[in-house]
C-alpha cells in the first residue's frame, strides 16, 4: 500500500491497523538536540483517545506511547523516531458480520475494489485510530513551532447545525486578551472542545436527539495559527495553503476545507475581499484577513485561519440499505462502538496535520535565499 508517508524534510511514515497488535509512526527529519519524552507525546494523544466522554466511542483503550528510538537522555538524536500505542480493547468480534457486506459511508467497497481483499476489523487502516500516529508525529511538529514562537488554538466551531458565534478574529482577540492558556484550558475541558459554553450546551442536546434516533452528526474544525513569519510556502505546487489542503483531506471524514473567507470570497467583491496593507510601528499590517494569513501559497504574517468540514460518523444504528459482496440489496443495522459524532476527537488531529505540514515548508525554507544559507553555514 503507498500513501502512508507525509511530508519532505520532515517526514512521518504511520503505520498499524484499528483491531491489530498496535498503532504507530516513523518521524525522520526531526533536527536534533529538541527536549523530548513521552509525556510531550501523551498530552496530545489524550485529547483523541476514545472514551473521554458519552459523545465518543466506549472503545477502553489508554493509548500509552512508548518512544522506541531516536531519543537519548531526553533529547532527540537526529535520527528517526519510532512510536508506538499497543491496542488493549480490540472486540474483533463486533465485526465479524461486516466481512459480508460493505457499510454505507465506510471505505469497505472501495476498499475491496481496489485491493480485492481487507482488513474489515473496525476497518483496518481505514479505521479512525490510524490517527493514532499523525497526533503523535505531530505532538513532535508542534514542540518543534512552539519554540520559533508558533502558537495554536484549534476547536469544534460546528456540531451539527450549532455553530458558535464569535468569528475566528474575536475569538484571537479574547486569547490574546486572557492569554492563550485560559481560552486554550476552556476548550480542553469542554466535552465538544468547543470555545463557547453556550454552544456547547445546544451542541449537546442535539446530539442526544441524535443518539436517541440511532443517528449521528458531523460538524466544522476551525484553526488560528499565530506567530508564523511572513515568507512560508512555495509559489506553485507546494502552496502553504494547498499542501494543508492536501494534510487536512488526508484526514478520514473531511468533506471540505477553506483557508480565511473561505468560500464566502465567492460572493465578495475584490474590494471588500482584499487585505487592505499598512505600516504599524515599523512593520507592514493587514486591516483585515480574508486571505487567512496566505496570499500566493506563502505566508504574509497574519495570523493562519482554516477550516475542516466533517461528515457525520457513518456507523449508525438505524436501518441502512446497502449490499452484500454477492452484489444482493440487503437491509443493516450496525452495532458495536462507535462514535456519535468524531468532530471532538478530530480537533487535535486537524491541529497535528497543520503543524506537520508548516514545519516541513519551514524546513524547506531554509534555502530559499543566500541569506539563510549564510545564517546557517558563515
Amino acid at each position: 500500500m503507498a500513501g502512508s508517508t507525509f511530508g519532505k524534510h520532515f517526514q512521518i511514515t504511520t503505520w498499524g491497523e484499528s483491531h491489530g497488535k498496535g498503532i504507530g509512526v516513523v518521524v525522520d527529519g526531526c533536527p536534533a538536540g529538541l527536549a523530548l519524552c513521552e509525556s510531550d507525546i501523551q498530552k496530545f494523544l489524550d485529547r483523541r483517545k476514545p472514551g473521554k466522554s458519552r459523545y465518543s466511542t466506549p472503545r477502553k483503550e489508554a493509548d500509552r506511547v512508548e518512544i522506541l528510538s531516536g531519543v537519548f537522555e531526553g533529547r532527540t538524536t537526529g535520527t528517526p523516531i519510532s512510536l508506538v500505542v499497543f491496542n488493549q480493547d480490540q472486540r474483533s468480534r463486533d465485526y465479524g458480520d461486516i466481512a459480508a457486506y460493505y457499510r454505507p459511508g465506510h471505505a469497505d467497497f472501495t476498499f475491496d475494489e481496489k485491493y480485492g481483499f481487507r482488513d474489515y476489523r473496525g476497518g483496518g487502516r481505514s479505521s479512525g485510530r490510524e490517527t493514532i500516529g499523525r497526533v503523535a508525529g505531530g505532538a513532535i511538529a508542534v514542540k518543534i513551532l512552539s519554540q520559533l514562537g508558533i502558537s495554536f488554538l484549534t476547536y469544534a466551531r460546528a456540531i451539527g447545525p450549532v455553530t458558535i458565534p464569535q468569528a475566528a478574529e474575536d475569538l484571537l482577540a479574547q486569547a490574546q486578551n486572557n492569554e492563550y492558556s485560559s481560552l486554550q484550558e476552556h476548550i480542553l475541558s469542554d466535552p465538544l472542545y468547543m470555545p463557547d459554553s453556550v454552544s456547547s450546551e445546544k451542541a449537546r442536546e442535539y446530539l442526544e436527539n441524535c443518539m436517541k434516533e440511532m443517528d449521528s452528526a458531523g460538524g466544522i474544525v476551525e484553526g488560528i495559527i499565530t506567530g508564523v513569519p511572513a515568507g512560508i510556502g512555495e509559489p506553485v505546487f507546494d502552496k502553504l495553503d494547498a499542501n494543508l489542503a492536501k494534510a487536512i483531506f488526508s484526514i478520514g471524514a473531511v468533506k471540505g476545507f477553506e483557508i480565511g473567507a473561505g468560500f464566502a470570497a465567492a460572493a465578495a467583491k475584490g474590494s471588500d475581499n482584499n487585505d487592505s496593507i499598512h505600516m504599524k510601528e515599523g512593520r507592514p499590517c493587514f486591516g483585515t484577513n480574508h486571505a487567512g494569513g496566505i496570499l500566493g501559497g506563502i505566508s504574509n504574517g497574519a495570523p493562519i485561519t482554516y477550516r475542516a468540514a466533517f461528515k457525520p460518523t457513518p456507523s449508525i444504528a438505524a436501518t441502512q440499505q446497502t449490499i452484500n459482496k454477492a452484489k444482493e440489496d440487503i437491509s443493516i443495522s450496525i452495532h458495536g462502538r462507535h462514535d456519535p459524532i468524531i468532530v471532538p476527537r478530530a480537533v487535535v488531529v486537524v491541529e497535528c496535520m497543520a503543524a506537520l505540514t508548516l514545519v516541513d515548508l519551514m524546513m524547506e525554507n531554509q534555502g530559499a535565499t543566500m541569506e539563510h544559507l549564510q545564517k546557517l553555514y558563515s
